[in-house]
């Protein structure tokens, strides 16, 4: 099969070269996916610049999520049969025209969908449902405060968060990608680099949930922007690891500090997710509330312009490679 192999003399998006792997085949519990469509997310370029490992077993070929259709089923598997169109939440190997995925973590493609849509959903709506609404608690009524606004995770969270009957304030830098999250539904939209984000937050009300993809930069904000019983959940320390805040702010406010992350997650744990996004996400998709936009479709051998773009911080959704 054609994939995309990590070159380890350099860390840049030029790593990403297109190469060929024995055809994988499934085990016990496992099935095998012939991928049409592979999404795009942020760990992947971690694991090319050598910062994010694959789980022991797992593929090195990166992609996290992809759709397409069941080419065969390995021993146990019950539900799912050859022909089926799934989209599923991988450990690894996506980027390729075959990959292995746990039964559990399958999900089908609802109606209405197609693979390149499909292909952009299991890694961001699990990730957002068991951050936003199983960590963080977030309930109908309550507000979410989101940052990177504009990304895959953050426009996932937006439309969740209102299917939820939640409001949202979003922020993204920049003027155009804040009118950008207002028109994906956030109800207040701010521009983080014209100035005191945290204030403004403040001035919008505060927020009960954090969704917090920013890290150290933005912990002292959080702490202030937080509502007394606030929730704030972190998933990625792009601004940094190590921070320091204000404990007796923590202690007044009653404030919750978490954090995961979804890919090291068991096999039965991923199962159990998969499960509960599909009975409460799903419908959400099918009627259309939740419909990331999908910003750039390029072909699996421009994974490397694919990881350009990511990485340039200009993309409004998903970018998704096209097998």
């Amino acid at each position: 099969m054609r994939a995309i192999l990590i070159d380890p003399a350099t860390d840049g998006p030029e790593a990403l070269v297109l190469g060929e792997r024995p055809d994988p085949t499934p085990g016990p519990g496992q099935v095998l996916i012939r991928v049409e469509a592979a999404g795009v997310n942020r760990p992947d370029v971690l694991q090319r610049r050598g910062l994010y490992a694959p789980p022991p077993g797992a593929s090195d070929v990166p992609g996290l999520e992809v759709a397409g259709e069941i080419a065969d089923v390995g021993e146990g598997v019950a539900r799912w049969s050859v022909g089926d169109r799934v989209c599923a939440l991988l450990p690894g190997g996506g980027y390729a025209e075959l990959a292995v995925a746990d039964a559990g973590s399958c999900l089908p493609i609802p109606d209405g969908v197609d693979a390149v849509q499909a292909a952009g959903l299991p890694e961001t709506v699990m990730t957002v449902f068991a951050n936003v609404f199983e960590a963080g608690g977030l309930r109908a009524g309550e507000t979410l405060l989101v940052h990177g606004a504009t990304s895959g995770i953050g426009v996932t969270a937006i439309q969740m968060a209102r299917a939820a009957g939640a409001r949202v304030i979003a922020t993204s830098r920049g003027a155009d990608k804040a009118e950008a999250a207002r028109a994906l539904g956030a109800d207040v939209a701010i521009d983080a680099s014209a100035g005191d984000w945290a204030e403004a937050v403040v001035a919008a009300g505060g927020a009960d949930v954090a969704l917090d993809m920013v890290g150290a930069a933005y912990a002292a904000g959080h702490a202030r922007a937080l509502k007394p019983g606030g929730r704030w959940v972190v998933i990625a320390t792009q601004a940094g690891a190590r921070a320091e805040i204000d404990l007796m702010q923590v202690m007044l406010k009653r404030l919750v500090l978490t954090g995961s992350t979804l890919r090291s997650r068991p096999v039965a744990e991923k199962a159990r997710l998969a499960r509960a996004v599909e009975a409460t996400v799903w419908p959400w998709v099918a009627d259309g509330r939740v419909r990331p936009p999908i910003e750039t479709v390029l072909p699996l051998d421009q994974a490397a312009e694919a990881h350009r773009r990511m990485e340039a911080g200009g993309h409004v959704g998903k970018i998704v490679l096209a097998v």
